[in-house]
């Protein structure tokens, strides 16, 4: 059983079509800035990634790794806000919206789940 299926009460598994020029998304009109963003956390990662080869000191390796978990939070928040306002708001997503109320809380819980 997919996670999709097993997070929402209602079992309600959306479509999602394939991207088109014609369609947007929730973070179409800050897709630069999420871009950018994403870039910035590959690059933290990465430098998580060297401060392991060099021996680091633990605290210090996992006071980056928060640093790296907090960032990767801000962008699904700003995730979470586009999809809230564009999609479930505006009407761009299919669906009833107590599946895409359904769709958005498992959303939330997973990214609430951590460790």
């Amino acid at each position: 059983m997919s996670s999709a299926i097993r997070d929402t009460p209602s079992g309600y598994t959306p479509s999602r079509p394939t991207n088109t020029s014609a369609q947007t998304r929730g973070y179409t009109a800050t897709k630069e800035q999420l871009l950018t963003r994403l870039k910035r956390v590959e690059g933290q990662v990465r430098g998580i990634e060297g401060m392991v080869e060099d021996d680091r000191y633990c605290i210090d390796v996992i006071t980056q790794i928060s640093a790296v978990q907090a960032a990767l939070d801000k962008v699904a928040l700003g995730l979470l806000d586009g999809h809230a306002r564009h999609c479930v708001v505006d009407g761009h997503a299919e669906g009833t919206p107590e599946e895409l109320t359904d769709e958005l809380m498992a959303a939330v819980g997973r990214l609430m789940r951590r460790g």
